[in-house]
């Protein structure tokens, strides 16, 4: 799967898309989720624009949309095929 990566701590030069193995089956209580969109918010530009530090190799993305591909073992929340978006703050 192709993804876009942080390197060297950031900055819009250090932006790089590049190939990933795919992740396999997800874990104990983990979804697996098909991203069909994505934005870039304030936190992510802040990110991206190397003002927040972060680890190499980061994958920016606070905000995506998709549909669950599969469920880990004792996951009862969601199913494959549920409609799902990411929550950066889930207790807003």
């Amino acid at each position: 799967m192709k993804v876009l990566r942080l390197r060297n701590g950031g900055g819009l030069d250090n932006l790089r898309l590049e190939e990933m193995a795919d992740p396999g089956l997800p874990g104990p209580g983990e979804i697996r989720v098909r991203i069909e969109a994505s934005s870039l918010n304030f936190h992510d530009l802040g990110v991206v624009s190397g003002r927040r530090p972060v680890p190499d190799s980061l994958i920016p993305m606070s905000d995506g949309a998709g549909t669950v591909e599969a469920v880990g073992n004792g996951m009862t929340e969601f199913a494959p095929g549920d409609l799902v978006v990411s929550c950066s703050f889930p207790d807003w």
